[in-house]
């Protein structure tokens, strides 16, 4: 058996996300199009894992997912890779395949994940832009984000900053909340959330209790009640403006076929 790693990029704005429960359908999802295109290769049903699990309408620019096949050897994964990306959609394509040791899973072996929110802030939005980008303008206040920022970063317990109900499992440590401007008229403000991992809407969320301190809806110290329960966060952002940048793993020694004697 074989276990493939998988780094894939995609547009998710005709998607339900990574992954939903069948009922809620499964089949408008990234990974059931991506399980489907792999069954279809190996002629065998295949289990994906990925390093972070994408909401409806979110893009992705680096993700993980891995899987393990005992129809395809370690040697043809540039030939899987040209496969997969004669099959599957055009929004998304893989990036590379590679074998990866046995016990290595996308899911498990992820130390960190960094999302990424495009704003253009100029009057008029670049049409050039706009799929991968939300609109603000005026641009809102950096300073005010980044002292909002600073009660975020470190661990806490984040389950008002979710959708789910559970009462375990939200304490999540928020490593880094960067922002800066690109472009040449320095039009398109960048916000970057990195966490040990994240519950789920927790990157919206964020994101936009950021903003609603950047446009004076709220005020930096909000946070902390918010962080207490005893406050609400803000509206989640705009999905197409969030971006799954990278999954981190553990720096690994590089994978070795071993060779039969002849």
């Amino acid at each position: 058996m074989t276990n493939f790693r998988l780094t894939l990029q995609y547009d998710g704005t005709r998607y339900l996300g990574w992954q939903r429960p069948e009922k809620d359908g499964q089949a408008k999802t990234v990974s059931f199009r991506l399980a489907s295109v792999l069954e279809r290769l190996t002629k065998e049903p295949v289990t994906l894992f990925a390093g972070a699990k994408t909401e409806p309408g979110v893009h992705a620019l680096e993700q993980t997912a891995s899987f393990c096949t005992d129809s395809i050897p370690a040697s043809e994964g540039a030939a899987l890779l040209s496969d997969l990306n004669r099959y599957l959609p055009a929004d998304i394509r893989i990036l590379s395949c590679a074998p990866a040791p046995d016990r290595f899973r996308a899911d498990l072996a992820a130390r960190s994940c960094t999302y990424r929110y495009q704003a253009c802030t100029a009057p008029v939005y670049d049409v050039f832009s706009f799929p991968y980008a939300a609109h603000l303008f005026p641009c809102p206040d950096i300073r005010a984000m980044e002292q909002s920022a600073a009660h975020l970063t470190g661990r806490h317990d984040f389950r008002a900053f979710s959708g789910v109900r559970k009462k375990k499992g939200t304490e999540k440590e928020i490593r880094e909340i960067t922002f800066h401007t690109e472009g040449t008229d320095r039009q398109m403000l960048v916000i970057t959330v990195t966490a040990d991992s994240f519950l789920y809407r927790m990157p919206a969320r964020i994101i936009g209790t950021l903003l609603e301190a950047g446009t004076g809806a709220r005020t930096p110290e909000s946070i902390l009640p918010i962080l207490d329960g005893t406050e609400e966060a803000g509206a989640p952002c705009d999905a197409k403006g969030l971006l799954l940048n990278s999954v981190q793993y553990p720096v690994q020694r590089p994978y070795a076929l071993t060779l039969m004697p002849v």
